[in-house]
Protein backbone atom coordinates (compact mmCIF):
# COMPACT_ATOMS: atom_id res chain seq x y z
CA UNK A 1 0.00 0.00 0.00
CA UNK A 2 1.79 3.06 -1.24
CA UNK A 3 1.65 5.92 1.59
CA UNK A 4 3.40 8.51 0.19
CA UNK A 5 0.36 11.03 -0.32
CA UNK A 6 -0.07 10.67 3.45
CA UNK A 7 -0.67 13.92 5.31
CA UNK A 8 -0.10 12.66 9.01
CA UNK A 9 2.50 9.64 9.50
CA UNK A 10 3.78 7.96 12.94
CA UNK A 11 1.44 6.62 15.09
CA UNK A 12 -2.27 7.42 14.70
CA UNK A 13 -3.54 6.54 17.99
CA UNK A 14 -1.14 8.75 19.65
CA UNK A 15 -2.14 11.38 17.18
CA UNK A 16 -5.88 10.97 18.58
CA UNK A 17 -5.02 10.63 22.22
CA UNK A 18 -2.88 13.94 22.04
CA UNK A 19 -5.51 15.67 19.93
CA UNK A 20 -8.24 14.42 22.27
CA UNK A 21 -5.92 15.89 25.05
CA UNK A 22 -5.76 19.34 23.49
CA UNK A 23 -9.79 19.47 22.44
CA UNK A 24 -10.90 18.89 25.74
CA UNK A 25 -7.87 21.22 27.16
CA UNK A 26 -10.33 24.31 25.77
CA UNK A 27 -13.47 23.81 28.62
CA UNK A 28 -11.24 23.80 31.66
CA UNK A 29 -9.02 26.70 30.50
CA UNK A 30 -12.10 28.70 29.87
CA UNK A 31 -13.95 28.03 33.12
CA UNK A 32 -10.66 28.80 35.43
CA UNK A 33 -9.78 31.37 33.64
CA UNK A 34 -12.52 33.25 35.22
CA UNK A 35 -9.80 33.98 38.54
CA UNK A 36 -7.72 35.58 36.77
CA UNK A 37 -10.66 37.98 35.37
CA UNK A 38 -12.50 38.49 38.17
CA UNK A 39 -10.46 37.78 40.76
CA UNK A 40 -7.40 38.79 39.58
CA UNK A 41 -8.43 41.10 37.69
CA UNK A 42 -6.37 41.00 34.38
CA UNK A 43 -8.16 40.03 30.95
CA UNK A 44 -11.10 37.87 29.66
CA UNK A 45 -12.33 34.68 29.80
CA UNK A 46 -12.39 34.61 25.77
CA UNK A 47 -8.75 36.13 25.71
CA UNK A 48 -7.33 33.40 27.58
CA UNK A 49 -9.47 31.26 25.55
CA UNK A 50 -7.72 32.63 22.17
CA UNK A 51 -4.76 32.89 24.00
CA UNK A 52 -4.86 29.15 24.78
CA UNK A 53 -6.22 28.40 20.73
CA UNK A 54 -3.34 30.36 19.28
CA UNK A 55 -0.51 28.60 21.57
CA UNK A 56 -1.85 25.13 20.57
CA UNK A 57 -2.12 25.55 16.93
CA UNK A 58 1.28 27.32 16.72
CA UNK A 59 2.40 23.95 18.93
CA UNK A 60 0.90 21.57 16.79
CA UNK A 61 2.37 22.92 13.84
CA UNK A 62 6.02 21.87 15.37
CA UNK A 63 3.99 18.84 16.14
CA UNK A 64 3.45 18.48 12.05
CA UNK A 65 7.01 20.02 11.00
CA UNK A 66 9.39 17.69 13.27
CA UNK A 67 7.70 14.92 12.73
CA UNK A 68 7.91 14.98 8.95
CA UNK A 69 11.80 15.32 9.65
CA UNK A 70 14.11 12.45 9.98
CA UNK A 71 14.89 11.81 13.33
CA UNK A 72 18.60 11.22 13.09
CA UNK A 73 19.04 14.69 12.63
CA UNK A 74 18.42 15.44 16.33
CA UNK A 75 22.03 14.22 16.53
CA UNK A 76 23.24 17.01 15.32
CA UNK A 77 20.85 19.10 16.37
CA UNK A 78 21.41 18.44 19.82
CA UNK A 79 25.19 18.55 19.70
CA UNK A 80 24.97 22.07 18.29
CA UNK A 81 21.94 23.51 20.63
CA UNK A 82 23.63 22.10 23.73
CA UNK A 83 26.12 25.04 24.25
CA UNK A 84 23.64 27.57 23.01
CA UNK A 85 21.42 26.51 25.88
CA UNK A 86 23.75 26.51 28.25
CA UNK A 87 24.65 30.55 27.31
CA UNK A 88 20.81 30.56 27.47
CA UNK A 89 20.50 29.09 30.76
CA UNK A 90 23.50 31.82 32.32
CA UNK A 91 21.85 34.59 30.75
CA UNK A 92 18.28 33.59 32.41
CA UNK A 93 20.02 32.58 35.76
CA UNK A 94 21.91 36.36 35.64
CA UNK A 95 18.44 38.50 35.41
CA UNK A 96 17.94 38.89 39.04
CA UNK A 97 14.52 38.67 39.30
CA UNK A 98 13.22 38.13 42.81
CA UNK A 99 9.49 37.96 43.79
CA UNK A 100 8.55 37.56 47.50
CA UNK A 101 11.87 37.57 48.32
CA UNK A 102 12.84 34.06 46.30
CA UNK A 103 14.37 33.51 43.11
CA UNK A 104 12.26 33.88 39.61
CA UNK A 105 14.50 33.44 37.19
CA UNK A 106 12.86 30.65 35.58
CA UNK A 107 11.76 33.08 32.57
CA UNK A 108 13.00 35.64 29.80
CA UNK A 109 10.73 37.51 27.98
CA UNK A 110 10.64 36.77 24.13
CA UNK A 111 10.74 39.92 22.07
CA UNK A 112 7.62 41.44 20.18
CA UNK A 113 5.65 38.48 20.59
CA UNK A 114 5.38 39.43 24.33
CA UNK A 115 5.59 36.14 25.44
CA UNK A 116 7.45 34.75 28.46
CA UNK A 117 9.85 31.69 27.86
CA UNK A 118 11.06 28.74 30.35
CA UNK A 119 14.62 28.30 29.39
CA UNK A 120 15.01 25.01 31.19
CA UNK A 121 11.68 22.86 29.53
CA UNK A 122 14.01 23.52 25.91
CA UNK A 123 17.43 22.35 27.86
CA UNK A 124 15.53 19.43 29.16
CA UNK A 125 14.83 18.32 25.44
CA UNK A 126 18.61 19.22 24.21
CA UNK A 127 20.33 17.59 26.63
CA UNK A 128 17.71 14.74 26.39
CA UNK A 129 18.18 14.31 22.91
CA UNK A 130 22.28 14.44 23.50
CA UNK A 131 22.20 11.71 25.94
CA UNK A 132 20.01 9.80 23.90
CA UNK A 133 22.39 10.41 21.20
CA UNK A 134 25.69 9.53 23.55
CA UNK A 135 24.75 6.45 24.69
CA UNK A 136 23.84 5.11 21.23
CA UNK A 137 27.11 5.04 19.90
CA UNK A 138 29.01 2.44 19.55
CA UNK A 139 32.01 3.76 21.80
CA UNK A 140 33.49 1.47 24.92
CA UNK A 141 35.03 4.74 26.01
CA UNK A 142 31.55 6.07 26.87
CA UNK A 143 31.24 3.01 29.48
CA UNK A 144 34.51 4.03 31.63
CA UNK A 145 33.92 6.59 34.51
CA UNK A 146 36.82 8.29 33.28
CA UNK A 147 36.43 8.38 30.01
CA UNK A 148 32.65 9.53 29.95
CA UNK A 149 33.35 12.66 32.58
CA UNK A 150 33.57 15.22 30.36
CA UNK A 151 31.22 14.60 27.12
CA UNK A 152 28.44 13.31 29.29
CA UNK A 153 28.70 13.88 32.86
CA UNK A 154 29.59 17.37 32.54
CA UNK A 155 27.07 18.75 30.18
CA UNK A 156 24.15 16.75 32.33
CA UNK A 157 25.74 18.53 35.92
CA UNK A 158 26.31 21.93 34.42
CA UNK A 159 22.52 22.29 32.72
CA UNK A 160 21.00 20.78 36.27
CA UNK A 161 22.97 22.90 38.20
CA UNK A 162 21.87 26.36 35.96
CA UNK A 163 17.87 24.99 36.36
CA UNK A 164 17.99 23.62 40.15
CA UNK A 165 18.12 27.48 42.14
CA UNK A 166 15.04 28.96 40.52
CA UNK A 167 13.31 25.10 39.69
CA UNK A 168 14.02 21.91 42.04
CA UNK A 169 11.54 20.14 40.42
CA UNK A 170 12.41 20.09 37.26
CA UNK A 171 16.26 19.99 37.90
CA UNK A 172 15.17 16.49 40.05
CA UNK A 173 12.96 15.35 36.94
CA UNK A 174 15.52 15.83 34.51
CA UNK A 175 18.49 14.36 36.48
CA UNK A 176 16.63 11.17 37.00
CA UNK A 177 15.59 10.78 33.85
CA UNK A 178 19.47 11.53 32.29
CA UNK A 179 20.07 8.46 34.89
CA UNK A 180 17.56 6.18 33.32
CA UNK A 181 18.58 6.73 29.84
CA UNK A 182 22.43 6.01 30.71
CA UNK A 183 21.10 2.81 32.71
CA UNK A 184 19.14 1.79 29.37
CA UNK A 185 21.95 2.28 27.49
CA UNK A 186 24.05 0.08 29.47
CA UNK A 187 26.26 2.48 31.66
CA UNK A 188 27.44 0.40 34.38
CA UNK A 189 25.26 0.50 37.39
CA UNK A 190 28.32 1.00 39.76
CA UNK A 191 29.31 4.53 37.83
CA UNK A 192 25.56 5.40 37.84
CA UNK A 193 25.11 5.12 42.02
CA UNK A 194 28.33 7.41 42.59
CA UNK A 195 26.87 9.90 39.93
CA UNK A 196 23.69 9.89 42.29
CA UNK A 197 25.36 10.61 45.27
CA UNK A 198 27.53 12.98 43.12
CA UNK A 199 24.15 15.21 42.91
CA UNK A 200 22.83 14.89 46.38
CA UNK A 201 26.55 15.65 47.62
CA UNK A 202 25.61 19.34 45.57
CA UNK A 203 22.29 19.72 45.69
CA UNK A 204 23.50 19.65 49.94
CA UNK A 205 26.41 21.87 48.94
CA UNK A 206 24.67 24.20 47.19
CA UNK A 207 21.78 24.46 49.82
CA UNK A 208 24.22 25.50 52.33
CA UNK A 209 25.84 27.84 50.54
CA UNK A 210 22.87 29.67 49.57
CA UNK A 211 21.86 29.68 53.40
CA UNK A 212 25.25 30.65 54.57
CA UNK A 213 25.36 33.33 51.90
CA UNK A 214 21.70 34.44 50.78
CA UNK A 215 22.80 37.69 49.04
CA UNK A 216 24.56 36.02 46.74
CA UNK A 217 23.02 32.97 45.56
CA UNK A 218 19.78 34.04 44.79
CA UNK A 219 17.45 30.71 45.81
CA UNK A 220 14.17 28.92 46.52
CA UNK A 221 15.08 27.04 49.01
CA UNK A 222 12.58 28.56 51.87
CA UNK A 223 10.02 27.89 49.23
CA UNK A 224 11.25 24.28 49.17
CA UNK A 225 11.27 24.08 52.78
CA UNK A 226 7.63 25.55 53.56
CA UNK A 227 6.64 23.52 50.71
CA UNK A 228 7.67 20.06 52.33
CA UNK A 229 6.50 21.33 56.08
CA UNK A 230 3.34 21.95 54.46
CA UNK A 231 2.93 18.80 53.34
CA UNK A 232 3.56 16.92 56.51
CA UNK A 233 1.68 19.77 58.21
CA UNK A 234 -1.92 18.53 57.91
CA UNK A 235 -3.15 21.17 60.69
CA UNK A 236 -0.95 24.29 59.23
CA UNK A 237 -4.33 25.30 57.31
CA UNK A 238 -2.47 28.49 55.94
CA UNK A 239 0.14 26.72 54.86
CA UNK A 240 -1.93 24.13 53.40
CA UNK A 241 -4.56 26.77 51.35
CA UNK A 242 -3.88 25.65 47.53
CA UNK A 243 -4.37 22.10 48.50
CA UNK A 244 -7.34 22.35 51.57
CA UNK A 245 -9.14 24.56 48.07
CA UNK A 246 -7.83 21.74 45.31
CA UNK A 247 -9.21 18.71 48.04
CA UNK A 248 -12.48 20.79 48.49
CA UNK A 249 -12.98 21.27 44.62
CA UNK A 250 -12.13 17.26 43.96
CA UNK A 251 -14.56 16.15 46.83
CA UNK A 252 -17.35 18.72 45.48
CA UNK A 253 -17.02 17.07 42.04
CA UNK A 254 -18.35 13.97 43.13
CA UNK A 255 -18.87 11.02 40.18
CA UNK A 256 -20.32 12.91 37.38
CA UNK A 257 -19.31 16.57 38.18
CA UNK A 258 -21.23 19.81 38.45
CA UNK A 259 -20.97 20.17 34.68
CA UNK A 260 -18.74 22.65 32.38
CA UNK A 261 -17.94 26.03 33.65
CA UNK A 262 -19.83 25.14 36.82
CA UNK A 263 -16.74 25.14 39.06
CA UNK A 264 -17.00 26.69 42.19
CA UNK A 265 -13.36 26.57 43.89
CA UNK A 266 -11.79 28.28 40.93
CA UNK A 267 -13.14 31.41 42.23
CA UNK A 268 -10.70 30.56 45.60
CA UNK A 269 -7.81 28.46 44.30
CA UNK A 270 -4.67 30.40 43.15
CA UNK A 271 -3.25 28.95 39.72
CA UNK A 272 -6.69 27.28 39.05
CA UNK A 273 -5.51 27.81 35.10
CA UNK A 274 -2.54 25.99 35.26
CA UNK A 275 -0.95 24.35 38.67
CA UNK A 276 -3.85 23.49 39.79
CA UNK A 277 -6.26 22.99 37.08
CA UNK A 278 -6.62 18.75 37.79
CA UNK A 279 -8.54 19.62 40.65
CA UNK A 280 -11.40 22.05 38.47
CA UNK A 281 -11.33 19.33 36.15
CA UNK A 282 -12.80 17.12 38.75
CA UNK A 283 -15.12 19.33 40.18
CA UNK A 284 -16.57 19.90 36.87
CA UNK A 285 -16.60 16.46 35.20
CA UNK A 286 -16.74 14.12 38.17
CA UNK A 287 -14.73 11.12 38.89
CA UNK A 288 -15.42 9.75 35.70
CA UNK A 289 -13.68 12.60 33.89
CA UNK A 290 -10.97 12.95 35.88
CA UNK A 291 -10.52 9.13 35.09
CA UNK A 292 -10.81 9.68 31.47
CA UNK A 293 -7.77 12.00 31.61
CA UNK A 294 -5.91 9.57 33.59
CA UNK A 295 -6.23 7.03 31.01
CA UNK A 296 -5.76 9.52 28.47
CA UNK A 297 -2.44 9.81 30.00
CA UNK A 298 -1.88 6.27 30.14
CA UNK A 299 -2.66 5.44 26.66
CA UNK A 300 -0.54 8.33 25.86
CA UNK A 301 2.21 6.32 27.92
CA UNK A 302 0.89 2.80 26.10
CA UNK A 303 2.07 4.26 22.60
CA UNK A 304 5.43 5.72 24.00
CA UNK A 305 6.77 2.63 25.14
CA UNK A 306 5.11 0.79 21.88
CA UNK A 307 7.18 3.32 19.56
CA UNK A 308 10.50 2.33 21.35
CA UNK A 309 10.10 -1.13 21.57
CA UNK A 310 9.16 -0.78 17.49
CA UNK A 311 12.33 1.30 16.95
CA UNK A 312 15.16 -0.85 15.42
CA UNK A 313 17.59 1.87 16.04
CA UNK A 314 19.13 2.39 19.87
CA UNK A 315 18.94 5.92 19.43
CA UNK A 316 15.23 5.93 18.46
CA UNK A 317 14.81 3.68 21.84
CA UNK A 318 16.04 6.65 23.99
CA UNK A 319 14.85 9.21 22.25
CA UNK A 320 11.39 8.57 22.11
CA UNK A 321 11.82 7.19 26.27
CA UNK A 322 13.96 10.31 27.14
CA UNK A 323 11.12 12.46 25.46
CA UNK A 324 8.33 10.85 26.50
CA UNK A 325 8.32 9.63 29.85
CA UNK A 326 9.20 13.21 31.65
CA UNK A 327 5.80 14.36 29.89
CA UNK A 328 3.64 11.34 31.44
CA UNK A 329 5.51 12.10 34.75
CA UNK A 330 4.82 15.32 35.20
CA UNK A 331 1.30 14.84 34.51
CA UNK A 332 0.73 12.49 36.94
CA UNK A 333 2.79 14.75 38.98
CA UNK A 334 0.62 17.43 38.76
CA UNK A 335 -2.56 15.57 39.30
CA UNK A 336 -1.01 13.96 42.78
CA UNK A 337 -0.09 17.32 44.02
CA UNK A 338 -3.98 18.03 43.81
CA UNK A 339 -4.66 15.16 45.25
CA UNK A 340 -1.75 15.32 48.53
CA UNK A 341 -0.38 12.71 47.87
CA UNK A 342 2.76 15.20 46.82
CA UNK A 343 3.78 18.47 47.79
CA UNK A 344 3.39 21.44 45.69
CA UNK A 345 6.16 21.51 42.53
CA UNK A 346 4.89 23.72 40.24
CA UNK A 347 4.68 21.16 37.44
CA UNK A 348 1.44 21.99 34.98
CA UNK A 349 -0.61 19.49 33.23
CA UNK A 350 0.68 18.87 29.80
CA UNK A 351 -1.65 20.23 27.14
CA UNK A 352 -4.19 21.18 29.63
CA UNK A 353 -2.99 23.60 31.43
CA UNK A 354 -3.05 27.02 30.35
CA UNK A 355 0.54 28.39 29.26
CA UNK A 356 2.73 29.53 26.28
CA UNK A 357 6.18 27.99 25.80
CA UNK A 358 5.39 24.67 28.12
CA UNK A 359 3.00 23.75 25.69
CA UNK A 360 5.17 24.49 22.90
CA UNK A 361 7.74 22.15 24.03
CA UNK A 362 5.69 19.47 24.96
CA UNK A 363 4.80 19.51 21.37
CA UNK A 364 8.45 19.36 20.83
CA UNK A 365 8.97 16.64 22.30
CA UNK A 366 6.14 14.55 20.88
CA UNK A 367 7.19 15.87 17.34
CA UNK A 368 10.25 13.97 18.08
CA UNK A 369 8.47 10.90 19.02
CA UNK A 370 5.74 11.10 16.44
CA UNK A 371 9.34 11.87 14.01
CA UNK A 372 10.48 7.88 15.24
CA UNK A 373 7.22 6.42 14.96
CA UNK A 374 6.84 7.85 11.18
CA UNK A 375 10.64 6.53 10.00
CA UNK A 376 9.42 3.22 11.27
CA UNK A 377 6.36 3.43 9.32
CA UNK A 378 8.12 4.72 5.98
CA UNK A 379 11.01 1.99 6.53
CA UNK A 380 7.84 -0.67 6.55
CA UNK A 381 6.31 0.85 3.45
CA UNK A 382 9.31 0.95 1.40
CA UNK A 383 10.09 -2.95 2.47
CA UNK A 384 6.49 -4.12 1.29
CA UNK A 385 6.64 -2.05 -1.77
CA UNK A 386 9.59 -3.68 -2.46
CA UNK A 387 8.48 -7.02 -1.87
CA UNK A 388 5.58 -6.80 -3.92
CA UNK A 389 7.22 -5.41 -7.08
CA UNK A 390 9.88 -8.77 -6.35
CA UNK A 391 7.07 -10.72 -6.00
CA UNK A 392 5.08 -9.35 -9.28
CA UNK A 393 5.82 -10.47 -12.20
CA UNK A 394 3.77 -7.24 -13.93
CA UNK A 395 6.18 -5.06 -11.88
CA UNK A 396 9.17 -6.61 -12.67
CA UNK A 397 8.59 -6.12 -16.36
CA UNK A 398 7.77 -2.58 -15.97
CA UNK A 399 10.93 -1.66 -13.65
CA UNK A 400 12.93 -3.47 -16.91
CA UNK A 401 11.53 -1.59 -19.51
Amino acid sequence: MNNKNNILFGDRVLWVALALLSIFSFLPVFSASSNLTYVVGQGTPWGYLLKHFVVLIFGFGLMYALHKTPYQYFKGISILALPLIILLLIYTASQGNIIAGANANRWIRIPIIGLSFQTSTLASIVLLAYVAHLMSKENPKLYRLKSSLLPLWLPVFIVVLLILPANLSTAILLFFMVLILVFLGGYPLKYLVGMLGTGLLMVILFVAIAKAYPDWVPNRIDTWINRIENFNNEENSGGNYQIERAKTAIATGGLLGLGAGKSVMKNFLPQSSSDFIYAIIVEEFGLVGGTALILLYLIVLFRIVVIAHKSDTIYGKLLVLGLGLPIVIQAFVNMAVALQVFPVTGQTLPLISSGGTAAWMTCISFGIILSVSAGQKIEKNDSEESQDKNENPLAILSEAL
